[in-house]
């Protein structure tokens, strides 16, 4: 009897508790409309500053209230706030309860994403809309231009890749080039200086044949003779000239000193003429 008074006291008490948090949600839920209302009285006067703070409210009273979400969507809307408005518009989609309310929410999901130019995502948003409602034909437009939004974007989109594409191998020839006339460059400055190095080797040669030549006609050219002591004594024991007359041996002298003066000088052309010879320095291709 006590198990069974105990268990008839249980039963009393969560059933009072769930008429309490009936009333509770009834309560909130009450409120909530009431907020509504005041927020549409507002929106119809254009106050839509005022307008959004009910909503708020209202949401605050009852977070599941579609009305709620979706008119405060509205507001952001015509106020172009298009980012809160498509999140408001996703919360009124996800507690809508009936296919009317899902398909107002999907219908306006599509147009904002339109007002941001999500052609593609617009088309998914009226799919949504026409499943729970095929037979709208404002959506059905909607719809339609949404799908063609979309297919011109892809067009542009492919383009835009092609062209892309194509800019980057115009990019990586032109890299690829001026690797090319760089190495070219490089090769050619290398061989500038290969080429100069041979220069200074071959002006050095030059240089070194030239002194040795110089050389050469230094030790080809004859010496003064000196004259041999004998000859003094010679000169004693030969008649002694008249005034005004050369000796024998003088002339003799004269000739030699003559005779060894034109050498001298022909050995001097010739020297001359073995100098003014060029040498050729540069090389035949």
């Amino acid at each position: 009897m006590k198990k069974i008074l105990t268990g008839f006291i249980l039963f009393m008490t969560l059933f009072s508790f769930s008429q309490e948090e009936d009333k509770a949600q009834q309560l909130a839920a009450k409120k909530a409309n009431d907020f509504v209302f005041e927020g549409n009285n507002l929106a119809e006067s254009e106050d839509y500053i005022i307008a959004e703070m009910a909503y708020r409210e209202a949401i605050s009273e009852q977070k599941s209230s579609v009305a709620a979400a979706y008119n405060l969507a509205n507001t952001y809307i015509k106020s172009g706030d298009f980012e809160s408005a498509l999140f408001r518009l996703e919360q009124a989609a996800k507690n809508a309860s009936s296919k009317s309310e899902k398909h107002k929410a999907f219908h306006n999901i599509g147009n904002v994403l339109m007002e941001n130019k999500k052609c593609k995502e617009a088309v998914e948003a009226y799919k949504n809309a026409l499943r729970n409602d095929p037979s709208d034909e404002e959506t059905r437009y909607n719809f339609a231009v949404a799908k063609a939004c979309a297919e011109e974007q892809k067009q542009q989109d492919d383009q835009n890749d092609d062209q892309n594409k194509d800019n980057q191998e115009n990019q990586d020839n032109k890299e690829n080039q001026d690797n090319k006339d760089n190495k070219e460059n490089q090769d050619n400055k290398d061989n500038e200086g290969d080429n100069e190095d041979e220069n200074k080797d071959q002006e050095k040669d030059n240089e070194e044949k030239k002194d040795g030549e110089d050389e050469k006609d230094d030790k080809g050219k004859p010496k003064d003779d000196k004259k041999d002591p004998k000859d003094d004594e010679k000169d004693k024991g030969q008649p002694q000239p008249k005034p005004g007359q050369l000796s024998p041996q003088q002339i003799k002298n004269l000739l030699e000193a003559m005779n060894n003066q034109e050498q001298e000088v022909q050995e001097k052309i010739n020297a001359e003429k073995q100098k003014g010879v060029k040498v050729k320095s540069e090389k035949d291709w």
